[in-house]
């Protein structure tokens, strides 16, 4: 279903004086079709203004664009359940993380070689896959950075299914790290913090392994505080790979027992809230890292 968000300049006057001007502010609006005074109600509650005594719309147009999660705005309602795929494919060769190998898949029984083995007209199929655990849209387990971390085996279904989505659109951010600012409007806790920043348009081209958006290590420890479960980012790391060999998101967030969800996709197809995350590995044990098939359950708005 489309979303919509408004682009406009605006005046504020206040009862007791003064005022501020907006430009080029953006907002999310529950209608493509929204009068000034509407728009200007909706840019009062999502500031939080005291004692307004009116607000002129001096421009304004509205764009199909995914909501950000404006404070006061209606979400647009759902008319059926939806599954939003968050998950890349995996195929033959494939490169996930420069460097590391693709996924190697072959036959280990072909369909011809099954034939004589069953009835006639029946036959099978068993391939084998052989890929390191970083291949597609993986998990990270506290393992995979502490030796004596959680495993895949470990966790919990409640620290990867079910879990309630925020999902935090950078998409337009001039910077690459996510600090704390970008994450001030949300409530992390108990919630799957998903970082929108539309990286994922380079998957498979070589721009998808250039300097990419990452969370920085001051935003890392406000979700730990704040007690996050799970934290997922559409770039290909949620470290600066290029920059800090500290790896201070992974560190931070696998010590405080929070699974790392790395390349993810269609995160613009995701309401800001009101979905859910399913994310779960297989229980490999002795084993930090395995691909998924994440997806977001979206309900009907009320339901």
């Amino acid at each position: 279903m489309t979303e919509y968000r408004a682009v406009f300049d605006a005046e504020v006057a206040f009862l007791n004086g003064g005022g501020l001007q907006t430009q080029g502010f953006r907002l999310d609006v529950p209608a493509p079709d929204l009068t000034d005074d509407q728009l200007g109600e909706l840019l009062v509650a999502h500031l939080g203004l005291l004692m307004v005594d009116h607000v002129r719309i001096v421009s304004s147009q509205v764009v199909a664009e995914p909501h950000k999660g404006s404070r006061g705005v209606p979400v647009s309602r759902q008319q059926q359940t939806r599954l939003v795929e968050l998950n890349h494919v995996i195929q033959a060769g494939m490169t996930t993380y420069p460097g590391l190998p693709g996924p190697e898949i072959t036959p280990h029984l072909t369909r011809a070689a099954s034939r004589k083995r069953y009835a006639p007209g029946v036959e099978f199929a068993i391939d084998r896959i052989s890929m390191v655990g970083n291949t597609g849209t993986y998990l990270d387990s506290p393992y995979h950075r502490f030796e004596h971390g959680q495993d895949l085996a470990g966790l919990e279904l409640t620290d990867v299914a079910d879990l309630p989505i925020v999902v935090v659109r950078v998409t337009d951010s001039r910077e690459r790290g996510i600090g704390p600012n970008a994450l001030a409007a949300i409530d992390p806790s108990g919630k799957a913090v998903l970082l929108h920043t539309g990286w994922d348009r380079h998957w498979g081209t070589e721009a998808y392994g250039d300097p990419a958006p990452f969370l920085t290590e001051q935003a890392a420890q406000m979700l730990a505080d704040a007690g996050a479960r799970l934290v997922g980012i559409d770039s290909v790391n949620i470290d600066d790979a290029h920059g800090d060999g500290r790896r201070p998101a992974h560190s931070i967030l696998l010590g405080a027992g929070i699974p790392v969800l790395e390349h993810l996709t269609g995160l613009k197809d995701a309401p800001v809230t009101g979905a859910r995350l399913h994310a779960a590995p297989p229980r490999v044990r002795a084993f930090g890292t395995f691909p998924v098939r994440a997806y977001a359950v979206v309900e009907p708005s009320g339901a």
